[in-house]
Order: C-alpha cells, then sequence, then structure tokens
C-alpha cells in the first residue's frame, strides 16, 4: 500500500515492543517509500514482566536485553533514527508534566514532522502509555493550529469502539507484514509467548490473526473534543 506523502513522521511511544505491536508495519512502509521516520522511546522496558521463556535474563540485566532488542527491531523495520530518551519504566506517569511537555516540544522542533503518531490519550490503558500521550496532545496543542502536523493516535482501551467508533485511518500492511514479524520477533524477551500463539492461530487459519498482520489502525486525534476541557 503507497502511504500519503508526509515531510517527516515522529513516533513517541514509551516501551519498547510498543512499536512492533501496533506500528510497525507502517513505520516499514513509510521507510519504504522514502520518507524519514523518527522513533522515540521513552523507557528501556526494564520493568517488563517477562524475563524470558524459558528465563534467559534477570531484572539486572533485562535492560540491556531489552535495549538490545528494540535496536534489532529498529532494523528489522528498516529505521535508522532511533531515539532512547531515557526514563524509567513504570514511572512515566510521574515525571514533571511541563518536563514531558518540553521533550516532545524538543523532539518536534528537530524533527519538524507532518505526522505524530502515538497513543490516544484516555483509551491506551497503560499508564506510561496514558502519561505519553498527555504529554504529546500538549506538545501539539500548544503549536498554532494552522501548523500543527497530523496526529494519529493507537487506542485499544475497552470502551474505544462505543466512544470514538471504528479507526478513522486504516494501513493495508500487507508488503510490510515480514518486517512486522521481525519486530516483533526482535523483542523477544517479551513476545515469544505470543508469537507461538499467534503462529498457530495464522496455522489455522482464524481471521483475526490474519487481521492483525494485514491492517494497522489509527484515530486521528480530535481536537474538538480534547481529552482536556480546561488547559
Amino acid at each position: 500500500m503507497t502511504l500519503p506523502h508526509e515531510r517527516h513522521v515522529l513516533v513517541v511511544f514509551p516501551h519498547p515492543d510498543d512499536e512492533a505491536f501496533g506500528v510497525s508495519g507502517t513505520i516499514a512502509n513509510y521507510i519504504q517509500q522514502g520518507i524519514p521516520v523518527t522513533y522515540a522511546c521513552l523507557t528501556l522496558g526494564e520493568m517488563g514482566r517477562n524475563l524470558g521463556n524459558p528465563p534467559f535474563a534477570t531484572r539486572e540485566s533485562l535492560p540491556h536485553i531489552r535495549k538490545q532488542e528494540l535496536v534489532d527491531a529498529a532494523k528489522a523495520m528498516g529505521l535508522t533514527d532511533l531515539r532512547m530518551m531515557g526514563l524509567r519504566d513504570k514511572t512515566v506517569e510521574f515525571e514533571d508534566d511541563e518536563e514531558m511537555v518540553q521533550m516532545m516540544t524538543k523532539l518536534i522542533d528537530e524533527t519538524n514532522p507532518s505526522l505524530i503518531i502515538t497513543f490516544y490519550p484516555n483509551y491506551a490503558v497503560h499508564p506510561d502509555h496514558e502519561a505519553t500521550a498527555r504529554a504529546v496532545v500538549r506538545a501539539v496543542r500548544r503549536i498554532k493550529e494552522a501548523d500543527r502536523p497530523k496526529l494519529y493516535a493507537v487506542a485499544f482501551a475497552n470502551n474505544t469502539k462505543d466512544d470514538l467508533g471504528e479507526p478513522d485511518v486504516i494501513h493495508d500492511i500487507r508488503d510490510t507484514r515480514e518486517q512486522k514479524l521481525g519486530a516483533m520477533r526482535a523483542h523477544i524477551s517479551q513476545t515469544a509467548w505470543m508469537l507461538a500463539e499467534m503462529e498457530k492461530r495464522l496455522a489455522e487459519g482464524e481471521p483475526e490473526a490474519e487481521n492483525w498482520l494485514t491492517y494497522e489502525r489509527f484515530f486521528n486525534y480530535r481536537w474538538h473534543d480534547d481529552f482536556e476541557s480546561e488547559f
């Protein structure tokens, strides 16, 4: 699928593997089209629940392993501009709000994106996801409306469909499904069980499993229905 041209795409997520699950096919597609992509990953996922299956990591070694997995996932997608922002896993929600906004503003100013991809505030489930989404939205909100980049948001809370309806943007990623699988495999400490289950479901011809490797879905952020009523 040929995606609409973008000047630059900025992807912001808090954890290694967040990109693999939701947007790795899209990232690879943009890169194949010659569109520059920057991925800012806020933490190293050092508090990840999985230590490998069977275990091959300890709590002390996991940050180093996940850092290398993130680098390998970037290679699988063809991504060359990977930013590791140095925050600590499971504490992003406790970072100073203004410092978080300034971090996002600096990234936006440096990369000058026409499109930003992150999570959708209030529909991203994990506290780190939510804190990241809030910071990105707040930073973009400060930009004059006519100059704002587009903002695509990933949402998967249970009430997403009831509140937001169907996704606004659907990317067919069949041409980059191998890159998506490669990114998933790179994060093997966290995805081993999921990959095994997915391979089983694909072998059984389950439509939902095939669908997950065929389409990636996004919502346009709805500025008319901002997550903050006062700011």
